[in-house]
C-alpha cells in the first residue's frame, strides 16, 4: 500500500519544462536582441557621427567610436548663423502642439457625433470621411497650397498649422472607440439632465483617455516628422521646422555632416522622451478603436 501511494505521489509532481521549450525561449530572446540592436544601428549611427570630426565621418576607415568626442559640436550647431536650428526646434514644437490638440479636439468631436448622434445623413458623411482616406495626398497638395496661398498664409504659422488640424482617419479610430462605449454611463448622464455636449465632457472624454494619448502621441510624431508641406509652404528662414533646418546641412551648396547628424540627434530627443513614457498609450488605444491586427 505504501509503495502505491509513493508512485502515485511521485507521478503526481509537477514537470519542469522541456529541453525543447527551453531551446524555443532562448531562441527567441537571441531573435529579440538581434531584432533590437538592428533597431538601435541607426540611432547609434546618428549619436556616433554627430560626435565626431567631418573627417572622421568621410573617413574610408570605420571605427566603432570616435577617437575624440566632439561635445563642440552641439554649441557650433546652436550658434550657426546660416541656418537657425533653435528657431526650427521652437517651430516644429509650436506646430506639432497646435495640429496635435486641434486634431484630437476636432476629430474627437467628429468621431462622438458619427458614432452618438443619429440623423438622417450620418452614415453619408460617414463614408465620405472614409473617401477621403483613398485619395493620395499628392492629389490634393497642389489645390491645398493654392488655397493657403490665396488667403495669404504663406510663410505663416496659420499655413503651417490649418491643413493638419483634421484627419479622417483619427476621426475614423475615435468612431471605432466610442461605439464600443459603454451606454450606461452615457444614460446615467442624461438622468442627470446632462445632453450631448455635457455628456461628451463630463463622462466621455474622462474615461477615454488611452485613446486620446494614444492617438496625440500618433499626430504629434507625424507632425513633428513632416518634412514636405513645410518645406513648400515655410519659404522664409523665420518659418521652416526643424525638419527643414536639417535638409540644409546637405544641399548642394553645403555639406555639413557633424551639424547634420548632431542636430538630427537633438531632433529625434522630444519624440523618444514622449515615445518611453506614453508607448504603452498606443497598443493600449488601437485595441480601444476596435481595430483587429
Amino acid at each position: 500500500m505504501a509503495a502505491i501511494v509513493s508512485r502515485s505521489t511521485q507521478s503526481g509532481r509537477p514537470r519542469g519544462p522541456s529541453a525543447w521549450a527551453i531551446i524555443r525561449l532562448v531562441l527567441r530572446y537571441v531573435l529579440l536582441v538581434i531584432l533590437a540592436l538592428l533597431f538601435l544601428l541607426p540611432f547609434y549611427l546618428i549619436v556616433r557621427n554627430g560626435l565626431a570630426a567631418e573627417s572622421e565621418i568621410t573617413s574610408p576607415n570605420w571605427t566603432f567610436f570616435p577617437s575624440t568626442l566632439h561635445f563642440e559640436n552641439i554649441q557650433e550647431l546652436f550658434k550657426d548663423t546660416e541656418v537657425p536650428f533653435l528657431d526650427g526646434m521652437v517651430n516644429s514644437t509650436i506646430i506639432a502642439v497646435l495640429q496635435t490638440a486641434g486634431q484630437i479636439l476636432l476629430s474627437a468631436l467628429a468621431g462622438y457625433g458619427l458614432a452618438r448622434i443619429a440623423y438622417r445623413w450620418s452614415n453619408q458623411v460617414f463614408y465620405a470621411i472614409l473617401v477621403t482616406l483613398m485619395i493620395p495626398s499628392a492629389v490634393i497638395f497642389v489645390p491645398t497650397y493654392v488655397i493657403v496661398s490665396y488667403l495669404g498664409w504663406v510663410s505663416t504659422l496659420q499655413g503651417l498649422v490649418v491643413p493638419g488640424v483634421f484627419s479622417g482617419f483619427t476621426t475614423f479610430l475615435f468612431r471605432q472607440f466610442f461605439l464600443g462605449f459603454p451606454r450606461e454611463l452615457e444614460e446615467a448622464g442624461r438622468v442627470d439632465g446632462l445632453g450631448y455636449w455635457g455628456v461628451f465632457w463630463r463622462i466621455v472624454v474622462p474615461n477615454s483617455f488611452g485613446i486620446i494619448a494614444a492617438l496625440s502621441v500618433i499626430t504629434f510624431i507625424a507632425s513633428w516628422n513632416a518634412f514636405l508641406w513645410p518645406l513648400v509652404i515655410g519659404q522664409d528662414s523665420s518659418a521652416w521646422t526643424v525638419q527643414v533646418v536639417l535638409s540644409n546641412f546637405l544641399n548642394a551648396q553645403v555639406l555639413n555632416l557633424h551639424e547634420l547628424f548632431i542636430g538630427a540627434t537633438i531632433a529625434i530627443l522630444p519624440l523618444v522622451i514622449i515615445f518611453l513614457f506614453l508607448q504603452r498609450y498606443i497598443v493600449e488605444g488601437y485595441k480601444q478603436s476596435g481595430l483587429k491586427g
